[in-house]
């Protein structure tokens, strides 16, 4: 045992128990205070539920962080931009907020780590034979990333312990890659992703179907951000520090957030294609096709996690084809994937119209 792994582990202890003695007060006072959410049309839950669980992911994430890692390197702009958008998530979860102001907190927030802390993207590393970008174009294209990535993980809670889960699979990887190889530059991102995992797992005790508190955009519009600096932080990783996979530092990080960005695409895609706001909400997530299919929601959930790790696992292994390979192999298993479960909902409506015309 080194020594940064003696304050690493407590920090992740720390994260847990905080997260883990904290939920069940916000599940009371949620209650107390009537601060429920309602079913409707495009949920799965049934009664009316609290949807604060973000607060207690925060607190154990922000207090560990602080008292345990070194804040260096845009840790601290990090944690700045998450207390923006905590601020906004709870307001969300607690009376509602409009796409356009959200989107006023997320620019707010990629702002301070673009601009203060200089995190950004600052190479194609030969993606389309592209490879440093005009400053210009390297701000537009962070802040493009920041805000799609924490949208897509946003977007993807929609199931119990379904966000958590595939966040966990998310940052237990790149803080493995930050952990091994990150040295001074990027090391103290272990931290970040180490404090986020244990957070989530004193969340997750309670999340699981039949979840009595869900995470809310309290929680996962500040775990959407910290991914995204993540991921952009290991591309550039790759690309200064030449580990751990050099150059295709790009598309193994595509491939490591798999789930939530085929998911986002392929509803965008569906909900433009049908003349509407790609924004506008539905049930056309993955998760809602996998369970029309017939799975539970545990199963679902599993299933979804097991699918991040093949892919994560696959790009990893087969990282030394290069960017252009594994984006064109990553893109036709998006489309075989999106054709099947178009093909499956056409035939469970023309089976449920079926039904209905023999009655």
């Amino acid at each position: 045992m080194t020594h940064f792994d003696i304050p690493l582990g407590l920090s992740w202890m720390w994260a847990l128990l905080v997260s883990l003695f904290a939920v069940p007060s916000i599940i009371y006072i949620a209650h107390l205070k009537n601060m429920l959410d309602t079913p409707n049309g495009r949920t799965v839950h049934q009664s009316l539920t609290p949807r604060l669980g973000g607060v207690a992911v925060f607190a154990g994430f922000m207090s560990a962080l602080t008292i345990f890692a070194p804040l260096e390197n845009g840790v601290k702009e990090l944690l700045a931009g998450c207390i923006i958008l905590f601020f906004v998530g709870l307001k969300d979860d607690l009376v509602g907020m409009s796409v356009s102001k959200k989107f006023v907190g997320q620019l707010l927030a990629t702002g301070i780590v673009m601009i203060m802390a200089d995190v950004r993207l600052t190479s194609f590393q030969g993606i389309l034979g592209i490879g440093t970008l005009p400053v210009g174009i390297s701000y537009a294209f962070t802040f493009f990333v920041i805000v799609g990535i924490t949208n897509a993980i946003n977007l993807i809670d929609g199931l119990d312990g379904l966000a958590g889960t595939i966040v966990l699979i998310i940052c237990s990887t790149f803080g493995y890659y930050f952990y091994q190889y990150g040295g001074a530059s990027y090391g103290n991102y272990a931290y970040v992703a180490v404090c986020l995992i244990g957070g989530l797992l004193g969340f997750l005790r309670y999340n699981f179907h039949r979840a009595p508190i869900f995470m809310g955009d309290t929680g996962s519009l500040v775990c959407g951000f910290i991914v995204s600096v993540l991921a952009i932080q290991f591309i550039e990783m790759g690309l200064r520090v030449g580990q751990p996979f050099g150059s295709s530092a790009p598309s193994v990080a595509v491939g490591i957030l798999f789930v939530p960005l085929f998911d986002t695409m392929r509803v965008f895609s569906l909900r433009m294609a049908a003349g509407k706001s790609p924004f506008s909400p539905d049930k056309n997530h993955i998760h809602h096709r996998i369970l029309a299919m017939g799975f539970q929601q545990i199963s679902t959930v599993l299933l979804l996690g097991l699918l991040n790790i093949l892919v994560t696992l696959s790009v990893i292994q087969f990282a030394y084809l290069g960017n252009t390979v594994l984006i064109i192999a990553l893109a036709i298993f998006s489309a075989l994937l999106s054709i099947f479960f178009g093909v499956y909902q056409s035939r469970i409506s023309r089976r449920l119209l079926a039904t209905e015309n023999s009655n």
